[in-house]
């Protein structure tokens, strides 16, 4: 979510504008329901967790002086009112069934098949703690969180909630192997089982655990088992279910109680004065009750799931986009499309011997760039304008050790003129092995020690260093969430650009350079380009026509 765009909502809202404030919680509620639908794993008082911290953080929201600490301190509110609500159960209501469990609805909703589905139906089996903590965690692998988020929630250092959710994921990796083994059919384990009541908790676990590990047919199932955070990645968040209530009212609240607590004049009155108004997926009435209207087939938000990969293989290299325009010849294309409609297709890295095509010769007046020499961003929003006429290099460094998950790509925006993807460098692409690697690192993607950095499917794998030939202006964007990457910014000229990528194995490096310049307007553009300046350039499509 665009910090800019919610910084201004949240402003406007803790200054009584109502349409602000039903932005916010419209924006909002699907990150409450999900963080407290998968820590509660749907129980019955999910609707009333919710409903609570909602309430809270409207009633509270005048007291927030940060705008851009909003998401963190919304799911502090919610995770309060998860343990709150944990204290408050007695012996009677631990044997309450889930209204609703939300391991199923995950997989029902959101279609979930294969390793993603028993991922989903391995919360089951975990404890209320370890599913409190998996709630944040899950969110932070799809990127709807970052780890300094996560630990603050949980009311600890990001040191401790790193070894928190290693052991949450090893306990999570047991469940796993005990839903593929009650899938399976080992004689075995049908007598072991023979007097459990199909509810899953800790106890069986850690029986059914004992039972795997000494068991040759069940324990053969972990050989094509795929980390679960690579599974996570792109899951989106579980739709609100159709006919879900959120009531803003005041309740027992008195108008001078709430004025007290920090509630504006003007948004206790826009609260409690009956309206009706529509909205994206939900409508809003008298006395501030969302009531969700989405239809149950109703597309998932935000993210698109990924193909599920093999064990062994390689980090992701995500499929080709659909439907793919048939190709002809290039004096063709080029009348039938115009500069700007040819972008890179997802390809196969070359042979690491394979020497580069000559780089074309394009005219040079030299770049300059907002940031310099080199501008560095490592966080999103940072940003840089180049203006100019000549060659830029954009260096990536990928940080799946500080965060795996969902990586956004940077976006260029505001264009103004041609902007081309000439050459890819530096020595190798970023899912090239690396040799000795450290950390639980295997590629510059990541591994299966750290987990892995994740593209938008049909994205093109970048390699370490990728150059642009600019005749124009354009500003260049990072979106840094899920995965942590950062990017190095350098204006650059053509001979510097031929010298990275004709540099090969014989002196050290990986793999030689690939050219993509074609020497015409029929070269490839950037996948995220646009001529407009959207409010939040995480959103540029990925297909752009420029």
């Amino acid at each position: 979510m665009d910090s800019q765009h919610w910084r201004a909502v949240i402003t406007a809202a803790q200054a009584g504008d109502r349409r602000a404030l039903d932005e916010l919680v419209e924006g909002w509620l699907p990150l409450v329901y999900n963080i407290v639908g998968r820590a509660l794993n749907g129980h019955a008082d999910v609707d009333d967790v919710v409903q609570e911290t909602m309430l809270r953080a409207v009633g509270n929201l005048g007291s927030l002086r940060d705008p851009d600490s909003f998401r963190s301190w919304l799911v502090a509110i919610a995770m309060r009112q998860i343990r709150d609500r944990a204290r408050r159960r007695t012996p009677d209501r631990l044997e309450e069934a889930a209204a609703s469990d939300f391991a199923e609805l995950t997989v029902l909703r959101l279609q979930l098949e294969g390793q993603r589905r028993e991922v989903a139906e391995a919360v089951r089996w975990l404890d209320d703690e370890d599913r409190h903590l998996l709630s944040l965690w899950w969110l932070e692998v799809a990127g709807e969180l970052t780890r300094r988020e996560l630990a603050a929630a949980v009311g600890i250092t990001r040191q401790h909630a790193a070894v928190r959710v290693q052991r949450m994921k090893e306990r999570l990796e047991t469940s796993r192997g005990i839903v593929r083994a009650l899938d399976g059919a080992c004689p075995d384990l049908r007598e072991v089982t023979g007097r459990w009541n199909g509810r899953p908790d800790s106890v069986w676990r850690k029986r059914l655990a004992r039972h795997l590990r000494g068991c040759g047919y069940c324990g053969g199932t972990r050989e094509s088992v795929v980390p679960a955070e690579r599974l996570l990645v792109g899951i989106a968040l579980v739709p609100l279910p159709v006919g879900f209530t959120l009531s803003l009212a005041l309740g027992g609240k008195t108008a001078a109680a709430a004025t007290s607590a920090g509630w504006s004049a003007k948004l206790l009155g826009a609260l409690t004065k009956p309206a009706v108004a529509m909205t994206a997926g939900a409508t809003i009435v008298a006395g501030g009750a969302y009531v969700v209207t989405q239809p149950p087939d109703a597309p998932p938000p935000r993210f698109a799931v990924t193909p599920t990969a093999t064990a062994g293989s390689a980090p992701p290299r995500t499929s080709a986009p659909p439907a793919p325009t048939p190709k002809s010849s290039p004096t063709a294309t080029k009348k039938a499309d115009p500069y700007g409609t040819v972008v890179d297709a997802v390809d196969r890295a070359p042979d690491p011997n394979a020497r580069p095509a000559a780089l074309p010769r394009r005219p040079e007046s030299g770049i300059t760039s907002t940031g310099g020499p080199k501008a560095v961003m490592q966080h999103r929003g940072d940003s840089v304008t180049l203006t100019g006429r000549g060659y830029v290099l954009v260096r990536w460094q990928i940080s799946p050790g500080s965060r795996p998950g969902a990586l956004v790509m940077p976006s260029w925006t505001g264009l103004k003129g041609r902007l081309f993807h000439v050459a890819s460098g530096g020595w190798r692409r970023m899912d090239d092995p690396l040799p000795g690697a450290p950390n639980g690192y295997a590629t510059g993607m990541g591994g299966p020690g750290i987990g892995y950095a994740v593209l938008p499917p049909g994205t093109q794998q970048m390699w370490q260093n990728e150059y642009f030939y600019l005749d124009g202006s354009v500003t260049l964007t990072q979106n840094e969430r899920g995965c942590d990457y950062g990017l190095t910014v350098f204006p650059s000229n053509r001979d510097a650009v031929a010298e990275d990528i004709d540099t090969g194995p014989d002196r050290g490096a990986l793999r030689y350079g690939l050219v993509r310049d074609t020497g015409t307007d029929s070269a490839p553009v950037p996948q995220y380009v646009t001529r407009a300046t959207p409010a939040d350039p995480a959103t540029v499509p990925q297909r752009s026509r420029v």
